[in-house]
């Protein structure tokens, strides 16, 4: 990792009312001397005049901190100058700080990933973060606090430490086999082992089970399917409210997948409207669109079907719904779960409030962790790992397979991991963070 000392505004984009810029790094004291023209004490406000020391020009009247490593948020030096929030302003502060040597302006992510190398946070409570940082619902909030906080850390902390116990009396058999007061020889598995891994394992399993981060974070998504002319279109722009589909008479009219994100009563939802399923007549554009429709109803969270009862796709979830419910000539079901018209608004809310209700259950509960599917796959190798260990009657390979659990959730919480992750994931963070 670079040794230089970075700096970024890590508040909204001005004018503001105040603007905070960063300072991390080995030369953050140093900087604020050139400025302010002295180091303030540690960890006080205090207010200072910045000059550049270019030409002794004030730049403003300030307050600034000076955060010496390494329990800060970064795990180096750091400084921060809470400006006036005029782009003027800030465009002259970092001006005169980029003219400092062994300054530069931080790239996307790297002051949280200097707190993940420095130890200050972990790769869980890192995701956590970024999850924190595009949550847009109530809902995501606290999901991605819970994470941020250390939720999932600890709980690896605990399962951590519990394997390191049980590969310890693993090493006893293998070391001491023929003591009488360590184990019961070399072929043998020690006493009680089998049950630590089987408690250890349903602590594990409960994590798994838990409802996944993905619905939360990309919104549960709703597919509308049916043949053409069914209603869908009218239906989705009911259901996101707004005219985002081209509605028409004729068959055909929508080719291609419309997707619309809303949140309902504080639940994320995607919408998703596809072309009109039908064997015959369609062109090569409609085919496409059709193809598409298809592959949408595969990775559906839930499909509102419109079309003839009992013809829909058969994932996991389908709702019949029927739809047009004003028209006398549209075709009826015997069994709808919802009956609807997008056009005078008949069973719309009733629809709705289904569809939160349902939502909500696919997804975590207030303020609980959640795994993402990088964590849920690494979760259950561990798991797969101590089932490998339990089925074992060879304590060699039984100590085998408690490494490899180890060796993922080591990769669980970046204790070694590859850069091309780590560069994905700090590059969804802004600059100042």
């Amino acid at each position: 990792m670079s040794s230089d000392t970075i700096f970024a505004l890590s508040s909204g984009q001005p004018p503001a009312g105040i603007a905070v810029i960063r300072l991390s790094g080995p030369q953050a004291g140093p900087a604020l001397e050139a400025l302010a023209g002295r180091r303030p004490a540690p960890r006080r406000a205090s207010l200072a005049q910045l000059a550049d020391p270019a030409d002794g020009t004030v730049l403003d009247h300030t307050l600034v901190l000076w955060l010496p490593g390494p329990a800060t948020a970064t795990g180096e030096d750091c400084a921060e100058l809470h400006l006036h929030g005029g782009r003027a302003v800030v465009a002259a502060v970092e001006a005169a700080l980029a003219r400092l040597p062994g300054l530069r302006r931080a790239e996307a992510g790297e002051f949280t990933r200097r707190a993940f190398a420095n130890g200050r946070i972990d790769l869980a409570e890192a995701e956590g973060l970024a999850d924190l940082l595009s949550a847009e619902t109530e809902l995501q909030r606290r999901t991605a606090l819970a994470m941020a906080d250390g939720a999932l850390s600890r709980a690896v902390g605990g399962w951590r430490e519990a394997l390191l116990g049980l590969s310890a009396r693993i090493e006893a058999a293998l070391d001491f086999s023929d003591e009488d007061d360590v184990g019961e020889g070399a072929d043998l598995l020690p006493p009680g082992f089998a049950a630590g891994c089987d408690t250890l394992r349903g602590d594990i399993a409960a994590w798994l089970s838990r409802p996944r981060a993905e619905p939360l974070k990309e919104g549960f998504r709703v597919v509308l399917a049916g043949p053409p002319n069914a209603g869908k279109s009218t239906l989705f722009n009911a259901l996101v409210e707004d005219e985002a589909a081209i509605t028409a008479a004729e068959p055909g009219t929508t080719r291609d997948v419309l997707i619309r994100s809303v949140a309902l009563d504080g639940v994320p939802l995607t919408f998703v409207d596809t072309a009109g399923l039908r064997e015959e007549g369609a062109g090569e554009i409609e085919r496409i669109g059709i193809a598409r429709a298809r592959a949408e109803a595969e990775r559906a969270d839930l499909i509102l079907w419109l079309g003839p009862e009992g013809e829909g796709p058969q994932p996991q979830f389908v709702w019949e719904i029927e739809a047009q419910a004003d028209r006398p000539d549209a075709a009826r079901k015997a069994q709808p779960l919802h009956r609807v018209s997008a056009r005078t608004g008949e069973g719309l809310s009733a629809l709705r409030a289904a569809l939160v209700t349902h939502a909500r259950q696919a997804m975590p509960a207030p303020g609980e962790a959640a795994l993402n599917a990088r964590q849920h796959r690494l979760l259950a190798e561990v798991a797969g790992a101590l089932d490998g260990a339990v089925a074992e009657s060879d304590p060699l390979l039984a100590a085998e397979n408690l490494r490899l659990a180890r060796r993922a959730l080591d990769q669980l919480v970046g204790r070694t991991g590859t850069e091309d992750m780590l560069d994905a994931l700090f590059g969804r963070f802004c600059i100042g963070k």
